[in-house]
């Protein structure tokens, strides 16, 4: 076994013996399908803590030859697929940390020391194959293959590191591309390339500048869905093994989605939960809040409006399609917001084409970045927002509407009352304090229409459950009589206990008092 050719199992050994391991090898039969067709090569970006380097581990202890890695996989879903003898440790691995050639290769070029290091690890092997003065690794590979007919496997860690830590270099960046497609491209020794990262493929004008290789991104993630993140019924297992709440689970970290798979779960911040038997942001244990704020500030035409309806639980529309997959050349808001969706600070419904906010831990890296300055009069929502749910949940209508009012006159600079909707956005963000103890839900289905907002109490919290309908230049007393007609509350068929109907409607001709309030109390 070498460093970089046939790494060996050990990566995947350690995790496998880990008091947490959630079974992901169904993957491999994924990856087995794609061996010498034309979809070999695969792109696979996700956000950090998503499990990349994890799965890398696994392909390699699958497909380096010179191990035995049969008992290692002994029980594991992919030991009944058709093609895991086929396979299994049958190829020679290229395994590329290019997060590490880039910190080693200081003064020197990123991929002349790269090749450098590689050339020298495979010479232990095949040495005798091609010229001692030999720089190019493209052609060393070239002329093992030609000798042997041997193919290799390449899986490439952190791909784009060259493009978020490099960012003002487009003349590396171009010489790193160049570098890539031609060890990859078109070459009859490439068997396979899985490649990961948290950016999908450069683009240059509208081009990508690796066509050979196939998409997989948190806008699409195609075949590779159950394998991106915890699905549901991974995450049940787990809290009913380590006595966690689910609900309270899903609150703060489900919330990405795809086609099949609805409810994706960021792996990491789970086990922590898990490990720790404790619920936080285990997102800030990684990484300060500043990288997000720099994306919140920026100044593109209705970027901070869109931010504030969706911190209060909104979606929003976003074209994916424009964004180049850098981290420096931005055109538009759209732009941004991909890249959020791709760090993992956003969620992306593809079925609709909007973003939004996917969990509690989440919505404290946006509140971290918030109160760092610049978003003065959002924060002094956000802290009046308990106060708001302290006399709400007294069901003092007066005060409710009043604070509803200011508000209103903070956020009326950035947000526009229109309609229902973005009067629920901002509603969304005024009881913001309130997703501590509850789970916000935005139009709700409930068999006869759907309620605006419903906040259900997460387990033990001890609090009622609220049911929120709002109108715009009608009257509180229509809100709370839809709820009755349509019967709202039945939507809440797992839940008993009190429930407040609290009826707002916004009345813009009204300058003494834009908001009404009521507010009545039922049992279910």
């Amino acid at each position: 076994m070498g460093v970089y050719l046939n790494p060996g199992n050990d990566g995947f050994w350690r995790a496998v013996r880990s008091k947490i391991y959630v079974d992901k090898t169904g993957l491999i039969a994924c990856t087995n399908e794609l061996i010498n067709t034309e979809q070999q090569c695969m792109c696979v970006s996700r956000p950090r803590r998503f499990g990349k380097s994890m799965a890398l581990k696994m392909l390699a202890a699958y497909y380096s030859c010179g191990c035995d890695s049969a008992d290692l996989f002994k029980g594991l879903k992919i030991e009944s697929k058709e093609s895991f003898q086929e396979n299994l440790n049958k190829y020679d691995v290229i395994y590329l940390n290019m997060q590490q050639f880039l910190i080693r290769a200081k003064n020197q070029g990123v991929t002349e020391y790269l090749e450098h290091v590689v050339i020298a690890d495979i010479r232990k092997v095949y040495g005798e194959l091609f010229s001692e003065e030999e720089t190019i690794l493209a052609a060393v590979l070239e002329q093992i293959h030609s000798e042997t007919g041997r193919q290799f496997i390449f899986l490439i860690d952190e791909w784009d590191c060259v493009m978020r830590e490099r960012q003002e270099s487009e003349a590396l960046q171009k010489q790193y591309l160049d570098f890539l497609r031609d060890l990859l491209k078109d070459q009859p020794y490439v068997a396979f390339a899985y490649m990961t990262g948290i950016l999908p493929v450069k683009k240059f004008g509208e081009n990508s500048a690796l066509n050979m290789f196939w998409e997989y991104s948190m806008t699409d993630q195609k075949a590779l869905e159950e394998y991106t993140g915890f699905t549901e019924d991974e995450v049940k297992v787990l809290c009913k093994r380590f006595d966690m709440d689910f609900t309270e689970t899903s609150s703060w970290y489900d919330g990405y989605m795809f086609t099949e798979f609805q409810h994706v779960y960021n792996p990491r911040s789970v086990v922590e939960a898990m490990s720790c038997k404790r619920f936080s942001n285990y997102w800030t244990s990684t990484e300060v809040y500043d990288a997000l704020k720099i994306y919140m500030d920026m100044d593109f035409d209705g970027m901070r409006a869109d931010i504030v309806q969706m911190l209060g639980g909104g979606h929003v529309k976003v074209n994916t399609r424009s964004f180049r997959n850098d981290m420096r050349n931005f055109k538009t808001k759209d732009d941004v917001l991909t890249l959020l969706i791709h760090l993992g600070y956003l969620a992306y419904d593809s079925q609709s084409g909007e973003a939004f906010i996917p969990n509690k831990e989440i919505i404290e890296e946006f509140e971290n970045a918030m109160s760092v300055g610049g978003w003065a009069e959002i924060m002094r929502v956000v802290k009046a927002s308990e106060r708001l749910l302290e006399d709400t949940l007294s069901c003092d209508e007066k005060s409710v509407a009043e604070g509803l009012d200011k508000a209103h006159t903070e956020v009326s600079s950035i947000l526009t009352y229109n309609d229902e909707n973005s009067l629920g956005c901002a509603i969304g963000l005024a009881y913001y304090s309130a997703r501590k103890d509850y789970m916000l839900i935005r139009e709700l289905p409930t068999g006869h229409g759907f309620a605006d907002v419903v906040f259900l109490p997460l387990p033990h919290t001890g609090k009622p459950a609220l049911v929120v309908e709002l109108k715009y230049g009608k009257s509180a007393n229509t809100a709370i009589q839809q709820i009755k007609d349509r019967h709202y509350t039945q939507a809440l068929e797992n839940y008993t206990g009190v429930i407040l109907l609290v009826g707002i409607n916004y009345d813009k001709d009204n300058a003494d008092k834009h908001h009404s309030c009521l507010i009545e109390k039922i049992n279910k």
